[in-house]
C-alpha cells in the first residue's frame, strides 16, 4: 500500500541527527590542516612515534566512544547519547584550540574522539530506525553527506585561516609565525559552532521509535512518531510489524545473543566490511595530505589549496552515492569501490616509484577519493545501519564501528612508520592488495538489502 510521507519531518529529524556526521568529519579531518603548525609548536616535528599518536590519538577515544554507545543506547536511548556526544564535541573543541602542552592537547582530542565514536555510530542508527524502508539508503547517506560536509568545511577553513607559507619555509619561521602560534588554535575553535548548534536542535527531534517499541509502555509515542512520518496506516503497519519481530525473539539482549548462529554470521559480515572501509586506505589522503602531496612536489600552501579541491570532489561524488545507493544496490556500488580502488591505488603507488610528481598524481588521489566517496564511504554505513537485528542493534553497531575506529587507528598510527619502510609508493601497493581482497569478501559473501524492511533483513539474514 503506498502510504503519503511527511517528507519535511523525515528530513528535517534525519538533518538533525545527521550533524553528528558533520562533526565527525570535521574534528576528523581538521588537524591534517594544522598538522603543519602544531607540530613545530609542540616539538614534534620529525618524530614518526609522537606525530603518529598526535593523529591517531582522537582514535582511541572513537574506539571508547563506539564500546559506550553500544550497551548504553541500547540502554537510554539513541537520543540522549547523541545530545551527549555533541556535548563533548563543545568541548573538545575548546579545550584543543587552548591547549598549551602536548599532553593537554592529546586529552582533549581524545575527548572529541569519544564524541566521534559515539556520533559515528548512532547517527546512521538513528535515522535508519525512523525512515521509510525504500527511501533508507538514501536518508542514512545523508549521515555521510554530512560528513563529507564537515571534511569539506574542516579543509576550507583550515585554508583560509592559515596565512601563506613562503616556499622554503623552515620549522623555525612557521613556528614563529602567526600560523604556528594562533592560526592552528582557530581551526580546532571553530567545530565549537556546529557542536553546539547540534546539541540544541537535538532536544527537539523524537526518541527513535524502534528503541522505544521494546518497552510496552511506550508504544502510544512509537505509533505517533510513526503517524507524523506516515500516516495512521503506516504507523500500524510499522509497528505491528516492530511488535512482531521482537516478539519472535525472547531471547536477552546481551552478548550472547550476538554469538548465535544467524546473528554472529551478520556479525562477521559487519565488522569485516568496517575494517575493510578504513583498511583500503583512503582516510591517508585526508589524514596525511601533507606528507602526501609534498611527496608529489607541492608546498605548504599548494598543499592546503589541493586538500580543498579533494573535498570539493568528496562532496559532489558523495551526492552520485546518495542518488544511486537504492536504484543501483548496495552490493554493486561496493563492488565498484573496492575494484576501483584496488585499480587507482597500484596506478598511484607506481607514480611515486618512478618519480612522476605534480598534476598526474593530483588527479589520481581526485579519483580515488571520487570512487570512495560514491561507494565505500556512504553505502558501509548504509550496511552497517540496517543488516543487525532489532533487539540488539545498538550493540552490534557499536562493535562494528568499534572494529571501524580500531583499524581506523591501526591505519593512521602505522601509515608514517610504513612510508618510513617501504616509501610511499610501497604502502600504496599495500593497500591497493587489501583491496582486491576487500572485493572477493564482498562479491561472497554479501547480500543485497536495497528496499527491504529493517524487519524483512532480519529475517532473510539470520532465519527468524
Amino acid at each position: 500500500m503506498p502510504f503519503k510521507f511527511n517528507w519535511k519531518y523525515i528530513f528535517g529529524v534525519s538533518l538533525v541527527s545527521a550533524l553528528g556526521g558533520l562533526l565527525f568529519g570535521y574534528d576528523w579531518v581538521v588537524i591534517g590542516g594544522a598538522k603543519p603548525f602544531y607540530e613545530p609548536y609542540f616539538g614534534i616535528s620529525g618524530v614518526p612515534s609522537l606525530q603518529g599518536w598526535a593523529m591517531s590519538c582522537a582514535l582511541t577515544g572513537c574506539i571508547a566512544g563506539s564500546l559506550l554507545s553500544g550497551w548504553s543506547s541500547d540502554r537510554f536511548g539513541r537520543k540522549r547519547l547523541l545530545i551527549v556526544s555533541a556535548l563533548l564535541f563543545i568541548v573538545a573543541s575548546a579545550g584543543t584550540g587552548s591547549a598549551k602542552s602536548f599532553s593537554e592537547f592529546i586529552i582533549f582530542r581524545i575527548l572529541g574522539g569519544i564524541g566521534i565514536g559515539l556520533a559515528s555510530n548512532l547517527s546512521p542508527v538513528y535515522i535508519s530506525e525512523i525512515t521509510p524502508a525504500r527511501y533508507r539508503g538514501a536518508f542514512v547517506s545523508i549521515n555521510q553527506l554530512t560528513i563529507v560536509i564537515g571534511i569539506l568545511a574542516a579543509q576550507i577553513i583550515n585554508w583560509r585561516i592559515a596565512d601563506p607559507v613562503p616556499p622554503g619555509a623552515d620549522i623555525n619561521y612557521i613556528l614563529n609565525s602567526w600560523n604556528g602560534q594562533t592560526g592552528w588554535r582557530w581551526m580546532f575553535y571553530a567545530c565549537g559552532i556546529p557542536a553546539f548548534l547540534f546539541f540544541t536542535l537535538m532536544w527537539f527531534v523524537p526518541e527513535s521509535p524502534r528503541w522505544l517499541a521494546r518497552n510496552p509502555d511506550e508504544r502510544i509515542k512509537v505509533h505517533r512518531t510513526f503517524s507524523k512520518i506516515g500516516g495512521v496506516e503506516y504507523a500500524d503497519a510499522e509497528l505491528n510489524q516492530v511488535i512482531e519481530t521482537l516478539n519472535s525473539d525472547n531471547s536477552k539482549s546481551d552478548l550472547r545473543e550476538l554469538f548465535k548462529p544467524g546473528v554472529f554470521k551478520v556479525l562477521v559480515i559487519g565488522v569485516t566490511l568496517a575494517v575493510f572501509q578504513q583498511w583500503c586506505g583512503i582516510n591517508v589522503i585526508f589524514n596525511y595530505a601533507q606528507e602526501i602531496f609534498a611527496g608529489a612536489g607541492y608546498s605548504v600552501s599548494d598543499i592546503l589549496f589541493n586538500i580543498v579541491i579533494t573535498g570539493s570532489v568528496n562532496l559532489v561524488f558523495t551526492f552520485a552515492g546518495m542518488f544511486t545507493v537504492d536504484r543501483a544496490g548496495r552490493k554493486a556500488l561496493m563492488l565498484l569501490g573496492s575494484g576501483g580502488l584496488a585499480a587507482i591505488f597500484a596506478i598511484v603507488g607506481m607514480m611515486y616509484f618512478i618519480k612522476l610528481q605534480g598534476f598526474p598524481l593530483l588527479v589520481m588521489v581526485v579519483a580515488a577519493i571520487a570512487c570512495y566517496a560514491m561507494s565505500l564511504a556512504p553505502v558501509t554505513w548504509v550496511i552497517l545501519s540496517e543488516i543487525f537485528p532489532n533487539r540488539i542493534r545498538g550493540t552490534a553497531m557499536a562493535i562494528a564501528t568499534f572494529s571501524l575506529w580500531s583499524a581506523c587507528f591501526l591505519l593512521t598510527y602505522t601509515f608514517p612508520l610504513l612510508n618510513h619502510l617501504l616509501k610511499v609508493s610501497g604502502t600504496f601497493w599495500v593497500y591497493s592488495f587489501i583491496c582486491v581482497i576487500g572485493f572477493w569478501f564482498i562479491l561472497k559473501k554479501l547480500p543485497e538489502t536495497k528496499g527491504k524492511s529493517l524487519e524483512q533483513i532480519e529475517h532473510e539474514l539470520t532465519g527468524k
